[in-house]
C-alpha cells in the first residue's frame, strides 16, 4: 500500500521535550512547541515523535497565523500517510476509570508503525472531558499510553470557548476541581474569572448546605458581588456539587443584568450560559454508566422553567455540536500543509467512540456538509450496552479501539489497491 508522501517543515522546528514525569502545566503553557515524553523514551525519540510534534507545529500555527504558509517545493520523504487520520475519543475508548485499556495501547503501537504496511497514521484525540487545561490532558495521557503526545494533539470540549475571551469582561466558570477552571479560563485570556467560591464567600448564605472547606476559603477571592456584573456563565467541567452551582446559576439568570442579589421582573436579564459539553451520561470505572453534563444542563432547564415558567435557551461546545469538528478539521488540514504541502485535509478521518449521542451522532452529522469523508466507529468498551441499537448508528462497531484501527487501515488497502488496478 503506498500511502506514504512527503513532508516539508515550514520554518526551523525548534521544540522542548519534557518528561512526563517531570512536566507540569506551567511548563507546557509557554508558548514553544513542546512533545510530553515517557522516561523511558527521553534519550532517543519513540515511534510516536514524528507525529505528535508535526501536530503540535500545527496547532501553534493555528493559532498564530490566519494566512496558510508557503511550503518549499522538494520536501523530504515520510512514512506518514497523508491520506487519512484518526481522531479518538478518550474516555471509554483508551482509558477507562484513570486505567488504559490494553488494546488501545496496542492502537496507539499500530498507528506508529508496527504494521504490516510499515507506514505510521497521524492522530488526535477529541474529547468532552473537561475541567484541566490541554496541556494537564497531554501529561496525562502520555503516563496513560507510555507515549510521545502533545499539546497540539488534543480537543477538548472547552477548547473552542477560548475564542470567546475577548468578548466578554467578567465571567463565572463552574465545575472541575479546585481552581483548576479557573485557570484554564485565564490560560485561554478570560480577563475576570469568578468561581462559585468566590460567590460562596461573598455571602455564605447564598448555598444554605454548602459551606467552603479551609482550602475553598484560601483560594476563593473576596469581592462584593452587589457591585460585579458576571457577563457570561460557562460550565467548563462537570460540577462537583450540582445543588451549590444550579442555586447560583439560577440566582444569576434571574438576576438584573449579571448582578447577584438583584431580580429581574422578567427573568430574562441574565447572562448566556455555554456548557462544554451535552453528553448526560459517560463511561467511568463504576460498572455502570455515570450522569456527566448534559444532565447537569437538562436539569438547569427544568428548574429555571420551574420557577419561572420560561424557557431557557443555553449553548453547548463539544460533540456533538459542529464546532468541534470543524476545528479538528482546520487542525488536520494545516497538519497535512505543513507535512505534505496539500492544501486539504485528510481525505478520510476516522473517528473512534464509544457513546452514540455525542461521538456517532457528531461525526454523523459532520459528515454530511464536510469538505472530506469522516467515518464514525463504535467501541464496545464504554458507554456501548450489547443487545441494544444505538439511536445513532455508526459506520461500523467493534469491541475496541484496535480493532478500529485495523478495521480503518482494512478500508485504506482496499481503497490504495483499487486506485493501484485503476492505473
Amino acid at each position: 500500500m503506498s500511502q506514504a508522501s512527503t513532508m516539508l517543515p515550514q520554518r526551523p522546528r525548534a521544540f522542548r521535550r519534557l518528561s512526563s514525569d517531570d512536566a507540569t502545566k506551567e511548563a507546557l503553557s509557554i508558548r514553544s512547541p513542546t512533545v510530553v515524553v515517557p522516561p523511558k523514551h527521553l534519550m532517543a525519540p519513540s515511534d510516536a515523535h514524528e507525529v505528535a510534534i508535526a501536530m503540535e507545529m500545527a496547532r501553534h500555527e493555528l493559532e498564530e497565523f490566519s494566512s496558510p504558509m508557503s511550503s518549499p517545493e522538494t520536501p523530504p520523504v515520510t512514512n506518514v500517510t497523508d491520506k487519512y487520520a484518526f481522531a479518538f475519543d478518550i474516555d471509554g475508548v483508551l482509558i477507562r476509570g484513570g486505567r488504559p485499556i490494553p488494546e488501545a495501547i496496542e492502537a496507539m503501537k499500530v498507528l506508529n508503525g508496527k504494521n504490516p504496511y510499515g507506514i505510521k497514521v497521524p492522530y488526535i484525540f477529541v474529547t468532552n472531558g473537561g475541567g484541566k487545561t490541554e496541556q494537564e490532558r497531554c501529561i496525562q495521557l502520555s503516563k496513560q499510553l507510555e507515549i510521545e503526545v502533545s499539546p497540539g494533539q488534543f480537543i477538548c470540549g472547552h477548547t473552542p470557548m477560548r475564542e470567546m475571551a475577548s468578548k466578554y469582561q467578567t465571567v463565572l466558570v463552574v465545575g472541575g476541581e479546585g481552581e483548576k477552571c479557573r485557570q484554564v479560563a485565564e490560560g485561554y485570556g478570560f480577563k475576570d474569572v469568578v468561581t462559585p467560591g468566590d460567590i460562596i464567600k461573598d455571602n455564605p448564605d447564598t448555598t444554605p448546605f454548602r459551606k467552603l472547606t479551609a482550602d475553598e476559603m484560601s483560594n476563593s477571592r473576596a469581592r462584593n458581588f452587589a457591585e460585579v456584573k458576571i457577563e457570561a456563565i460557562f460550565v467548563f467541567a462537570d460540577s462537583r456539587d450540582w445543588a451549590g452551582d444550579q442555586q447560583i446559576i439560577l440566582d444569576l439568570l434571574m438576576s438584573k443584568g449579571g448582578y447577584l442579589g438583584s431580580r429581574s421582573e422578567t427573568f430574562n436579564e441574565g447572562p448566556p450560559v455555554f456548557f462544554s459539553h451535552n453528553d448526560v451520561i459517560w463511561s467511568a470505572s463504576h460498572d455502570l454508566t455515570r450522569l456527566g453534563m448534559g444532565a447537569l444542563r437538562l436539569s438547569l432547564e427544568a428548574m429555571y422553567k420551574a420557577v419561572t415558567g420560561m424557557d431557557l435557551n443555553t449553548t453547548a461546545f463539544g460533540k456533538p455540536q459542529m464546532g468541534t469538528f470543524q476545528f479538528a478539521t482546520r487542525l488536520l488540514k494545516q497538519w497535512r500543509r505543513d507535512t505534505h504541502g496539500i492544501d486539504a485535509p485528510p481525505e478520510t478521518v476516522y473517528f473512534v467512540g464509544d457513546t452514540p449521542e455525542s461521538d456517532i451522532r457528531g461525526t454523523n452529522d459532520f459528515n454530511k456538509e464536510s469538505e472530506n469523508t469522516w467515518y464514525s466507529i463504535l467501541v464496545r468498551t464504554g458507554v456501548f450496552q450489547e443487545g441494544t441499537k444505538p439511536k445513532f448508528e455508526p459506520k461500523a462497531t467493534v469491541d475496541n479501539a484496535l480493532e478500529a484501527v485495523l478495521h480503518g487501515m482494512e478500508l485504506e488497502t482496499k481503497k490504495a489497491f483499487a486506485r493501484t488496478r485503476c492505473l
